[in-house]
């Protein structure tokens, strides 16, 4: 069973865990734009920077939405993706306010269906019911290249590493 921590107490992760060389789940969210629908994981024919967040409403997701949506600019051929189970109307505002443009924001609220299908959503703690933080790299034929579960919730991933595998 996959865990992570958070403040140094280990979480455990549900759903169904995805790993590197793994065909990565193609699922539906929605995104905070206009309330579409959007595909992410399965074989699109780019490849694909899926940056999974608890909630953009604490300081650590949105410094690393923020520090994601600087370094997806220079990205050619790369869909970027922030996941959240925040609502659409709150990560929309969050991304008018902090001028995040470069990044698609959506969210899992509706069935938690990434959160399961990826393995992340958080078991038996105070977070029970959000999203672990992860990042995981996705190439054009939809096979999970880099994956990134960070070890404690409230630290902020290896962005080098996570730029650098879809690069």
């Amino acid at each position: 069973m996959a865990t992570t921590k958070f403040k140094g107490t280990d979480v455990e992760l549900l759903g169904n865990e995805v790993n590197v060389g793994d065909k990565a789940p193609a699922v539906t969210v929605v995104n905070s734009e206009g309330l579409g629908d959007v595909t992410v994981g399965g074989a699109q024919g780019h490849k694909q920077l899926i940056i999974v967040v608890p909630s953009l409403d604490t300081g650590v997701c949105a410094t690393e939405t923020r520090n994601f949506n600087a370094k997806a600019a220079s990205l050619e051929g790369v869909k970027p993706t922030i996941v959240s189970l925040d609502l659409p109307f709150a990560s929309g505002r969050f991304c008018q306010a902090e001028g995040i443009q470069d990044l698609t924001v959506t969210s899992d609220f509706r069935n938690k269906d990434f959160a399961n299908a990826y393995g992340v959503l958080l078991g038996g703690s105070v977070l029970a019911g959000v999203t672990c933080r992860a990042i995981f790299a996705v190439n054009e034929e939809g096979v999970v290249t880099y994956k990134e579960i960070v070890p404690e919730i409230t630290e902020e991933p290896n962005y080098d590493a996570a730029i650098a595998a879809v690069s």
